[in-house]
């Protein structure tokens, strides 16, 4: 029986990165473990998918002396285990995996580069960061790059041999599953009890955005253009689903606009997202990097038009003037690509409808899971 490892640093990411792959492949027979820094939400989650958690510490911060005694630990747990392959994931998690898989001698060491954090860090923060890949991604076998955008940007960067790259299918880690983020298993009730709740008139155009807010997803860009918009149009609101955040943090002059303003609706962290997309006419990506953004097939497969940048990763996930749109990171120009989506209703509706397809024909889940197993679980 298979026995796969997957190293992340905090629980957290696991519903997104691997999710139902757990299921899928167990009844395969593969033996999931997961090492992790210790939560409660760990513990809950793997008796929910029935893998076993392995609790160490993971530190997102820099710290030689645990994280080598983590590698070690790590290291011992894979020999005794008889671990065949890792999957490491996130920047810190996966140094942590693949240094602990190549000292134990496993021959198969996946990194899953989920995006590259030092694109807009700057001084010894992007020296180290980079650095990271670069050791990271050598000691891997296969590297996984979750776009093509972010296999062109290893490749210029030099972060590792070329020839240890590879796409699942068109991007992504895991796909989204196109039956569940579909307008048709949206609850009326529940539409017309968010409606209420955020006294929205059905006159009102709605243009949404998910994800943390902070300063790498283009926020200060877009409250800048918001206030544009404001002076043309006045049936529009700003739905923003996602956490304040310290790190990158937004000045207190935009929270304090976002929380403030009458046509804006912030919802904060939201468990469930799919009655949020439901609200929207219009979705806004405005990043300055991604890996390959989740959310933009999230409201693309709920045939939301998108605006999106062409940042790395970003610029993969839309087909332009097809599902959407490219804007540069700057208030006028957000703005004026929001307005041409109002002003054409038509347009929108059609490259909403357009993204759906796009979804379903290039990242349904089972597609991804089809591809990992073929590259790594079938000894290929």
């Amino acid at each position: 029986m298979l026995k796969v490892l997957h190293v992340v640093n905090i629980s957290f990411v696991l519903p997104y990165y691997i999710g139902e792959q757990f299921t899928f492949f167990k009844s395969k027979g593969i033996n999931f473990y997961v090492a992790c820094s210790d939560s409660e939400h760990l513990r809950q989650y793997a008796n929910e998918k029935e893998f076993t958690a392995i609790p160490l510490p993971i530190l997102r911060s820099i710290n030689p002396f645990q994280d080598v005694k983590s590698i070690l630990e790590l290291r011992d747990f894979i020999k005794k285990n008889e671990i065949d392959i890792v999957f490491g994931h996130t920047p810190k998690g996966a140094l942590i995996g693949i240094a602990a898989g190549y000292l134990s001698g496993v021959k198969r060491r996946v990194y899953f580069r989920h995006g590259l954090m030092y694109e807009t860090a700057k001084g010894f923060k992007r020296f180290v960061l980079k650095k990271i890949e670069q050791i990271t991604s050598n000691l891997a076998t296969d590297v996984v790059c979750v776009s093509q955008s972010v296999i062109n940007k290893s490749n210029t960067e030099g972060l590792n041999n070329p020839t240890k790259n590879t796409l699942l299918s068109k991007g992504t880690c895991n796909g989204i599953d196109s039956d569940k983020f579909s307008l048709l298993k949206l609850s009326t009730n529940k539409q017309q009890e968010l409606i209420k709740t955020y006294n929205l008139d059905v006159s009102d155009r709605v243009i949404g955005y998910v994800g943390r807010l902070v300063n790498d997803k283009g926020i200060n860009e877009l409250v800048g253009s918001w206030k544009l918009l404001l002076e043309e149009f006045d049936n529009i609101k700003l739905l923003l689903v996602g956490p304040f955040e310290e790190r990158d943090g937004l000045s207190s002059e935009i929270r304090d606009f976002i929380v403030n303003e009458p046509s804006v609706i912030y919802a904060g962290m939201i468990a469930d997202v799919r009655p949020f997309y439901g609200l929207m006419d219009i979705f806004i990506l405005p990043s300055l990097r991604e890996g390959f953004p989740t959310v933009v097939l999230e409201a693309s497969s709920m045939e939301l038009p998108v605006i999106t940048t062409k940042s790395t990763g970003c610029i993969d996930s839309i087909v332009e003037n097809v599902t959407g749109l490219y804007t540069e990171i700057s208030s006028t120009a957000i703005a004026e690509k929001v307005r041409e989506y109002l002003i054409n209703e038509n347009l929108a509706k059609e490259h909403g409808i357009n993204g759906r397809k796009f979804v379903v024909e290039n990242f349904n889940q089972r597609i991804i899971w089809s591809e990992i197993e073929r590259k790594f679980l079938n000894g290929d």
